[in-house]
């Protein structure tokens, strides 16, 4: 429907017609739909990590869209791919607007992940979904140490990580896995390895279980 313009200075409006509308409808009709902010505003990156040795790791790795109402998220997320229907090798990233999804983000340099495991199928789009909405309506208790979320897509298993900013602070740490597993109805354990850990070669080391 065209927009109706209105005259402040008059009673009358009307629409693309010509012809007048009760100034009450007028009201309801001029009025525009209105949002409901989140909290924080989150950007959805995209990465294809099946490069070849030349490669540098995140030259792949893109912006996609900024989101920062609960209607600009529905209308982004049932207009995108599924996690599942996505081609091995690739990563969706929703994290807070302002922070890359890389080790090398001042916001991350310090941090760490808690990661689920699961195997290929329709799970992980259930687990995306519900770890979207635990974020973006700020349900964690520590939801000021989150960056964001990855969910990445490989042959033989998929994955969704919980990206925090302070490795260091137990409390923070396994109060976020906690209450994840909560939100996902998930019974299994899960590890949280820092970013520090990660860079180190040789075997991961987990430091908290949750």
């Amino acid at each position: 429907m065209a927009d109706v313009a209105v005259n402040p200075t008059t009673t009358d409006a009307f629409g693309d017609s010509g012809v007048p509308t009760a100034p009450e409808e007028a009201s309801q009709i001029s009025e525009p739909p209105k949002k409901h902010p989140l909290e924080h505003s989150w950007t959805i990156w995209f990465d294809n990590t099946g490069k070849t040795k030349q490669t540098s790791w995140g030259s792949a790795l893109r912006p996609v869209y900024t989101f920062s109402s609960v209607e600009d998220f529905w209308c982004l997320y049932n207009n995108v791919i599924q996690p599942s229907r996505l081609v091995q090798g690739t990563d969706f990233h929703c994290f807070k607007e302002g922070i890359s999804p890389q080790w090398e983000d001042p916001r991350c340099a310090n941090g760490g992940k808690w990661t689920i495991v699961c195997n290929r199928g329709k799970s992980i789009d259930m687990y995306w979904l519900d770890t979207l909405l635990a974020l973006i309506g700020e349900q964690f208790d520590e939801a000021d140490e989150i960056c964001g979320v990855v969910v990445s897509i490989r042959p033989r298993q998929d994955k969704i990580s919980i990206w925090t900013r302070t490795a260091s602070n137990e409390a923070a740490q396994m109060s976020i896995g906690r209450q994840w597993k909560e939100f996902l109805d998930y019974n299994e354990s899960i590890g949280f390895i820092a970013h520090d850990d990660a860079k180190k070669a040789g075997k991961l080391n987990t430091r908290y279980f949750a």
